[in-house]
């Protein structure tokens, strides 16, 4: 994150004697990105951050990926996904995925494992309900809306509020960031950034707990591996840095309007390894005379556009059968646009009351089982015949 933030206790020099009450040293954890020539921060640990009593290897829920085959758009309706019983790391259901990015939805009741993802950072997106994210840099609470940052290698668990909470989730091979364009040389979100640091939240006091031999899951680049941890990893008294979770608001996102037309990059809100994180949120639209205030058709050569619908009407799309929870998917190599007679009927329009998350990858997405298991095949052809038909007869 581009800005410091010093949480719990810390001493008034880096790498100098910080003691407990007992006289006994707190452990350092320099966590740190691009082998110490990036983002870090410096957390003290009651106990060794190292010591681990046993280590298994894990086998997660199983997924596979097929390609795009025969190229089309798509429609996935993830309210239509079997749910139930689930939690918010290993119950994620695989949609969509390439070797940067992996895209999941799930529906959790229940508590999490305590979980370190060792591949990336994770994005993770709240479309309905309240959870608390716990982690060793503190609490962070979230609720319908919310993205929430995990950098790579923070341990976490989800704990949901109430009643089930709805998370669309992006993991990273990589990291995930606000756009280079929006910060400072030195980091400070710029005057033309459609959000900045009074919109970021991030814990604001440590979360102590103690427990011993602590099982927490790694998600790695060669597997699974189950540790077992001497003391729970939350033992942290105090961190200080630019790394670590935090949330921000969709609604917080300061739309970007113009006369004619916007193109999707002034809706960019994160950046991740050969991909982009966009919000489309209810705004002013353009104020041309002779606007035409949807998309006009388009086709982004080099990348494949996911978008997932999470609220109001989202007028390119009526007569689609697209609905609350709906992701399409329209991929390079296909030109793709607004559904037959919305251009018309948009004309005049001056408000879009619309909430969906984009994410554009730069490599092909690939389908996955969760996938394919709700896609509605009647999307590819309501171009041609609004409403209709497969035409080998499916859907």
């Amino acid at each position: 994150m581009p800005y410091y933030r010093s949480v719990g206790e810390i001493p008034r020099k880096r790498h100098t004697q910080f003691r407990q009450p007992d006289g006994t040293l707190y452990a350092e954890e320099l966590m740190g990105q691009e082998g110490f020539s990036s983002d870090s921060s410096l957390l003290y640990h009651r106990y060794l951050p190292t010591a681990i009593v046993a280590a298994e290897a894990y086998d997660p829920p199983a997924w596979s990926r097929v390609p795009n085959r025969p190229l089309k758009p798509r429609h996935l309706q993830t309210h239509k996904l079997e749910v139930g019983g689930a939690e918010a790391v290993t119950g994620r259901q695989h949609l969509l995925a390439n070797d940067d990015v992996r895209i999941s939805y799930v529906v959790a009741d229940t508590p999490s494992p305590l979980y370190r993802n060792a591949v990336g950072d994770e994005c993770l997106y709240l479309e309905s309900g309240r959870a608390v994210f716990e982690t060793s840099f503190g609490l962070l609470e979230a609720g319908e809306g919310d993205y929430v940052i995990i950098p790579t290698s923070v341990i976490y668990r989800v704990v949901p509020i109430g009643a089930p909470v709805r998370i669309l989730a992006i993991e990273a091979t990589g990291h995930i960031g606000p756009p280079k364009r929006y910060l400072s040389v030195r980091g400070q979100f710029l005057e033309h950034s459609p959000y900045c640091e009074r919109d970021v939240r991030g814990p604001s006091a440590p979360l102590l707990v103690d427990e011993t031999d602590v099982d927490v899951l790694v998600q790695h680049r060669r597997g699974w591996t189950k540790f077992t941890y001497a003391h729970h990893p939350f033992d942290v008294v105090g961190w200080d840095g630019h790394l670590y979770p935090w949330a921000f608001s969709i609604h917080d996102f300061e739309p970007i309007t113009g006369r004619i037309h916007q193109p999707p990059p002034v809706h960019q809100t994160f950046q991740g390894p050969n991909f982009v994180i966009c919000s489309f949120v209810p705004r002013k639209v353009d104020y041309h005379p002779l606007a035409i205030p949807v998309p006009y058709n388009h086709h982004n050569v080099d990348s494949d556009e996911m978008l997932f619908y999470t609220g109001g009407n989202y007028e390119a799309r009526r007569g689609s059968g697209i609905e609350q929870g709906s992701i399409s998917l329209h991929p390079s190599g296909f030109t793709h646009g607004p559904q037959p007679g919305a251009p018309e009927r948009a004309i005049g329009a001056d408000y879009f009351d619309e909430l969906a998350v984009m994410v554009d990858t730069f490599r092909p997405l690939d389908l996955c089982d969760a996938g394919l298991a709700c896609e509605d095949d009647a999307y590819a052809w309501t171009w041609a015949r609004p409403g209709a038909a497969r035409p080998d007869g499916a859907g």
